[in-house]
This record gives structure tokens, sequence and C-alpha cells, in this order.
């Protein structure tokens, strides 16, 4: 069964924040698939793996890509396909994910300052929990990423 981990930015945005949860994503042998709403945000993060540390990338295409299949993190649309066979999803903008049991976890990655998205976010962690999913819930401080729940 999938696991989902909550993980609410505070400290940094999400162009800081991610690409360093892909890297572990990426240490581990495991390939992910960014699932976004709209295609801005999609273009903003894929300009961040290229350059968020000076002196290496993120290996990373776009879903719309010929060479999407061998990509090890891959960006997509809603309703665009898993060609990566990724086995973590990462759902951003409150992406849907009618497809989240084939995957082994779930980074739901939401912007606390943004009350719509935080919203978003308690009600898809209540309709999980109802659901008998299980979710964990990260916090963004200062030092880092802490547990809270």
């Amino acid at each position: 069964m999938v696991e989902v981990s909550f993980y609410h930015l505070q400290a940094e945005p999400l162009e800081r924040a991610l690409p360093r949860l892909l890297e572990k994503v990426h240490e581990r042998g495991m390939r992910a698939l960014i699932r976004f709403r709209n295609t801005s945000l999609l273009d903003q993060l894929d300009q961040a793996l290229w350059t968020f540390k000076p002196v290496s990338f993120l290996p990373h295409g776009k879903a719309a890509e010929n060479n999407a299949g061998h990509q090890p993190v891959l960006l997509a649309l809603e309703g665009e396909e898993n060609t990566n066979q990724s086995t973590v999803l990462v759902l951003l903008e409150d992406s849907d994910a009618p497809d989240l049991a084939d995957y082994d976890r779930c980074l739901y990655m939401f912007d606390g300052n943004d009350s719509d998205l935080l919203a978003a976010a308690r009600e898809r962690w209540k309709q999980l929990k109802a659901e008998g999913v299980d979710v964990t819930y990260w916090q963004q401080g200062e030092g880092g990423w802490q547990k809270k729940a």
C-alpha cells in the first residue's frame, strides 16, 4: 500500500526544497513522477532542476518529450502517463491522483503561505486518512524537515 508524506513548505520555496528531496530519491535508485496542474510551474521547476546546484544537475525530462521513459525524474501534467515507471509520485498544486495505488510512495507538497493550497492539503489529508492510507506530515523549519504526525 502507498505511503503518503505531506510536506508543508514554509521556510524556503519549492524550487529549493523539492530538488533536495528528489536527489535522495535518485540516490536510492528510485524513479519519480512529478505531477502538475499547469505548465507554468512545470517549466519553472524544470529550470530549477537544471540549476539548483552550480556543479551538478538532477537528470529529468518532461512527459511530452520523446525520451520520457528513460528519465529518472519525469515532469508531467495531470492526465499524462507514468512512462518512466516511477515508484515515487510527487503531487504539486493539489494535483489529481487517481492512480495513487500504483506507487510505493507519494510526496504531497504544498506552500503553507497559500491559503487555498493549505485548505486543499487539509482536505486531502482527511480524505486519505478516511480511506485508510498511511499518511505522515512533515513541516519545514529553519533546521530542515520535522516530522509532526
